[in-house]
């Protein structure tokens, strides 16, 4: 992998960094983060790590998920160089108006396109291209796989800290090494990071064994809502169900996994309501079905097999849209 010899000067240059990824964070953007963040503390650097919303309580594991705070700092200002990691625009890290002395962009998801006319039929047009430095590789599995070579290419040794967070990320990003974008190189890549010290059983356990009771009784009222329409499995959060249950919106992370364990099932929709008629999209696909496309259609994006959007409708017109947009793409050519 190659790393911009601009992007390699910017760090060793730079004395102090403010690191931000994108709203509503998983694992991969908090592992990444983190990891970086411990690097460049290693070599004398000042970083702030910043995320608009909170840390899910699943992921206290990681270590040092403590130093991420959620409002900026005063000390802040624009003469601090920015790093974004696991995204590519301001509005996606919620930091949109704010200006920096310098910008990084770190990320392996598509550029976000900015849409020419909004509402119905809205097309994408032309790419926001924010950052100095832009080193975006949608090929690679996971933004954990670029902070890892990055760290390596600084010529910092890897600690038992920085191989968990980054094993995580990686783990994350490709469904504990399940998803069809899992290759022989983040294979490799982990077991360098095993080798430095993570552990896979305490990683996989503390992702997915460790689940509150809360947590469980909303996917439980979640897949009741269970509904099938040809080969796109829906189901759907309301806010009603978290007073119900006292879980919290970060606890839905996986829950749109669920549905694509039947075996006929292409796309799997998770409807998350955010606000009155007012909804948060997270799909799942298999095989060349690319629900990416279909997100950028109400300008959300993501990956191939992995995207989202938020959309203003009842919930049946929501449906609805999701149905038309996928039975417009299913049958047509997928680009990877």
């Amino acid at each position: 992998m190659i790393i911009p010899p601009e992007l390699l000067s910017f760090l060793k240059e730079e004395g102090k960094f403010f690191i931000a990824t994108h709203v509503n964070p998983e694992g991969d953007a908090i592992g990444s983060s983190l990891a970086l963040s411990m690097a460049l503390e290693s070599l004398g650097k000042v970083t702030v790590l910043y995320d608009k919303d909170s840390i899910p309580e699943f992921y206290y594991f990681l270590p040092g998920h403590e130093k991420f705070t959620h409002s900026i700092p005063s000390v802040v200002n624009h003469t601090w160089p920015l790093i974004l990691l696991d995204c590519n625009t301001l509005e996606r890290a919620g930091i949109e108006g704010l200006s920096f002395k310098y910008s990084a962009i770190i990320d392996h998801h598509e550029p976000a396109p900015r849409f020419a006319e909004r509402g119905r039929g809205a097309r994408p047009g032309t790419e926001k291209d924010f950052g100095n430095i832009r080193w975006i590789i949608p090929e690679a599995a996971a933004t954990g796989m670029m902070v890892f070579y990055l760290i390596k290419e600084l010529g910092i040794n890897i600690t038992r800290e920085m191989a968990i967070n980054l094993y995580s990320a990686i783990a994350i990003d490709t469904g504990t090494f399940r998803y069809g974008n899992t290759t022989a190189e983040a294979f490799r890549i982990a077991a360098e990071l095993i080798d430095a010290g993570a552990s896979p059983a305490y990683i996989s356990n503390s992702l997915y064994e460790t689940w509150s009771e809360e947590r469980f009784s909303l996917l439980i009222m979640a897949l009741n809502t269970l509904e099938i329409r040809d080969a796109v499995a829906i189901t759907v959060v309301t806010r009603e169900m978290y007073k119900e249950t006292g879980a919290a919106p970060e606890d839905t992370e996986s829950f749109p996994n669920f549905p694509g364990i039947m075996k006929d099932i292409k796309v799997s929709a998770l409807f998350r309501e955010l606000d009155d008629n007012y909804w948060k999209i997270s799909l799942r696909s298999k095989g060349d079905i690319n629900v990416a496309r279909i997100a950028t259609l109400f300008e959300g994006g993501g990956h191939k097999n992995a995207a989202g959007y938020k959309i203003k409708a009842s919930l049946e017109s929501a449906k609805e849209a999701l149905l038309r947009a996928y039975y417009g793409h299913s049958h047509k050519p997928q680009q990877t």
